[in-house]
Formats: structure tokens, sequence, C-alpha cells
């Protein structure tokens, strides 16, 4: 869908065309080679490889990954983190630990951070963020991921409207507008007993936790876009929980310039995503090439979060009942992978290292055959940040002025005169300003 309609704009325009990296034909011809493992099933792939999987309590699915390899007489055995989850989620299981390994490769998102000791009351923070944007008139718009994150959102709102947090709005309705997510949703509901752990009181009682009145669910790009016409104060779910692609971007595109509206960020916001962007404090954005105001309050449920922190990392490598040869620190920004690896040497006692690109080690002798390339990073204050993210803007629409340039290479003389003289005019006042 995001070529269709890339390639409707290029041919309009007569840009070059846009080709996908795959097809939905592509995509369905993948799924035969697509086979369901059960957790704690050893798994033979091939002579001298065995895998398991363990749940880790992130996502629906989620896991560890353990993997015996046998060569030479050799015996070793690594084991993946995946994304090691948070604990007491209200729909997802607690990260499970691993007995034994000789090689650990460990995820480090929030390597250098800690969640509050205190446990949130999220429930009563959202109902809050639902009453003053609904007395405002707004919508409250979140980004959210598809798996996880929105069925919590969902199970939030169904305690809302369970308990009469909001009496004024009781028939407020919520759009979830994410086909991706609506099939999530539907798996959860299928596997109800092997999800939930807090919520599991309401399942022996015959109650879906993510369903209640006043869902409804968008699925194609014309229910999409009807929901923006909708006056009614509305809450509106989507995706990608970044802002960085899907339908999410257009509910941008008709709530953010709305100062009565609200958008709530309820996940990790990466360094370059619009969603970190509007979280700094950005103002002025484009979305589908067309310039928007930012007038919409920001907000985010502080500290949900589906990821361990440094401290939940650390007991995940703590359940490991044999010594480790090594540890390797993955999947962190910029400096933290580093810090991340001091802390577990200095904790567990064991030799960590956070590989650089291109970084090699022969497992069979525990050896690091070559560091790398290290791509030094250096931190920068937020202020930094907007200016250097602001610069970049200018640059590309210089660069966008040129191209109009180029394409207005066959205008009449009289046309291209007046649009140098705009040129002019523009570059004098900037050139002269101090």
């Amino acid at each position: 869908f995001e070529a269709e309609w890339r390639n409707r704009k290029a041919r309009r325009s007569g840009a070059e065309l846009y080709e996908p990296l795959y097809t939905m034909e592509d995509a369905v011809n993948a799924l035969q080679y697509f086979v369901p493992c059960d957790y704690d099933q050893k798994i033979e792939l091939c002579e001298g490889v065995w895998v398991r999987f363990t749940d880790v309590g992130h996502l629906l699915g989620s896991a560890s990954i353990e993997i015996w390899m046998c060569e030479d007489n050799v015996e070793k055995k690594i084991v993946f983190s995946g994304d090691v989850g948070n604990i007491n989620q209200p729909i997802i299981k607690d990260p499970r630990c691993t007995d034994t390994a000789d090689y650990v490769v460990v995820e480090s998102t929030y390597g250098n951070r800690v969640h509050s000791s205190e446990k949130i009351d999220y429930v009563s923070e959202f109902t809050r963020i639902l009453k003053e944007t609904f007395d405002a008139g707004g919508n409250v718009v979140i980004p959210s991921f598809a798996v996880g994150r929105t069925q919590e959102m969902l199970y939030f709102i169904r305690e809302i409207k369970e308990h009469g947090l909001l009496p004024e709005y009781s028939d407020f309705e919520v759009y979830l507008d994410s086909p991706l997510a609506i099939e999530a949703t539907k798996v959860f509901t299928k596997n109800m007993r092997e999800c939930y752990e807090e919520a599991i009181k309401l399942v022996d009682e015959g109650i879906n936790p993510l369903v209640f009145p006043g869902l409804k669910t968008s699925v194609t790009s014309d229910d999409s876009k009807l929901i923006n016409f909708i006056e009614k104060p509305k809450v509106i779910i989507s995706a990608s929980g970044m802002c960085d692609a899907g339908r999410i971007r257009h509910h941008l595109k008709h709530n953010l310039w709305r100062k009565e509206c609200t958008i709530l960020f309820v996940g990790y916001q990466a360094n370059g995503t619009l969603g970190r962007r509007l979280l700094e404090g950005e103002k002025n954005i484009k979305l589908f090439g067309e310039p928007i105001e930012v007038h919409a309050r920001i907000e985010s449920l502080h500290g949900i979060s589906g990821h361990a922190d440094m401290n939940g990392l650390i007991a995940w490598l703590k359940g490991f009942k044999t010594p480790l040869q090594h540890v390797f620190v993955v999947h962190g920004e910029d400096t933290v992978t580093e810090e991340f690896a001091q802390k577990v040497e200095e904790t567990l006692g064991c030799p960590t290292w956070a590989p650089f690109p291109n970084g090699e080690v022969d497992l069979a002798a525990n050896e690091i055959l070559n560091e790398g390339v290290r791509i030094a990073v250096k931190g920068k204050k937020p202020s930094q940040k907007k200016a250097d993210a602001a610069f970049e803007r200018l640059i590309a629409a210089g660069r966008r002025l040129l191209d109009v340039i180029y394409k207005r290479e066959g205008i009449p003389n009289k046309d291209k005169a007046k649009f140098e003289s705009q040129i002019n005019n523009l570059a004098d006042k900037w050139d002269r300003w101090e």
C-alpha cells in the first residue's frame, strides 16, 4: 500500500517509480517456511545444531533462544536473550531465566536506565489524560506497537469503562486502526490462558480483558479515513509506535495542529524517529510533504515499558547457574552497550564485551579475533539535537528547491525570471541576517 501511494504521486510528478522490496505474493509464499515451535522443546535443526525457545515475557510469543553447536567434537552453547520483558505486566507473563550457557548475547535497550520502583497507577493517569482532552473537545491519538502495547492499552481502557472512571464520557469510542494490531488482538484472545497472569481471574469469569463497549476496528483504508471525519471526541490507536510509518501518520496530520487534541506516547521512541522528535518538543514537522505546526498536547505514560531495565537484565543474567565464558552486549543506543557491558562485568565477574561492527569471535577457543570498527558517537545536549535536526531540515528544503528548479527547466523565460527573482530576494534577505 505504501508503494502504491508513493507511485501514484510519482506518476503525477514524473518522478521515478518506487519498487517495493517485496510483494504481497512474496509474503504469502514465505509463510510455507514458517514452522511453529513450542516453548521448552529442544529441536534438532541439522546435524550438530539444536535450539530451544524460552518465554522472556516481552511480547506474546517472544523468546530467548538456546543454541547447542557441536563441531570437531567441541560442543558449545550460546544463548541469545532476544528482548527481555519487564515484570508485572498485566497481560504478559514475567520473563523466565535459562540455567546454562557458555556464551550469552544480551540486549541492552534499557541497559543504563532503571524503571521507577513505585508501582505507577497507569489507569488513573490514563483517565486524567482522557478527561482533560475530552473536556477540551479533542481526540486522544495513541501511536502504539501493534503487538503487546496495543493490547495493554485496550486492557487499561476496559478497566476505565468497567469501573466507571469517566462517568461524563462513559460511552466514548475507541478506534483500533491497525490491521496487524487487530489480528494480534485476535491471537491474544485465542491464547488467553497462555498470555495472562494478572487478568486470569477475568478469564476464569468468562470475560475477555481486551473487549469493551465502544471498541471499533478499522481494517480498510477507507475505514481509516472516515475516522477523522467523526467530530465526537474519541481515542485513536494506530501503528507504527514510533510514528515513522503506517496509518498513525495520517492521524497525526489531522490532529497535531489542533490544540484541543493529545498525542499520547506509550512506548519507547528511538533516536531519529518522529516520535522522539515530538517528545523532545519539536514544533514544526512535515507529513506527506505538508508542513504541520504542532499545537496538540504531547503526553507520555512514563514508566510503561515492555522492556526489562538495567536491573531486570542483570536479574535475567544472574539466572544462569553455570559460569559464563563470555557475555556479548548488543542492541543498545550509542554508548549504552558499553556502559551496560561494564556493569555486567562488575556485577557478575565474567568477561563482557560490547562488539563493534564487523567484530569476530572464535567461540570454540573463546577468543576475540577482530574487535571491529568503532564508530564514535558523541552525546549531544537536547538543544544541540534540535539545532542539528533543524539544520538537516533546512538542507533538505534547499535540495527540494534545487529539484524544483530542474523540473521547471521547460517553463517560459518570463516565469524563469520571476522564479529567479524570488529566489534571489529570499537569499538576499537571509544573507543579510545576523
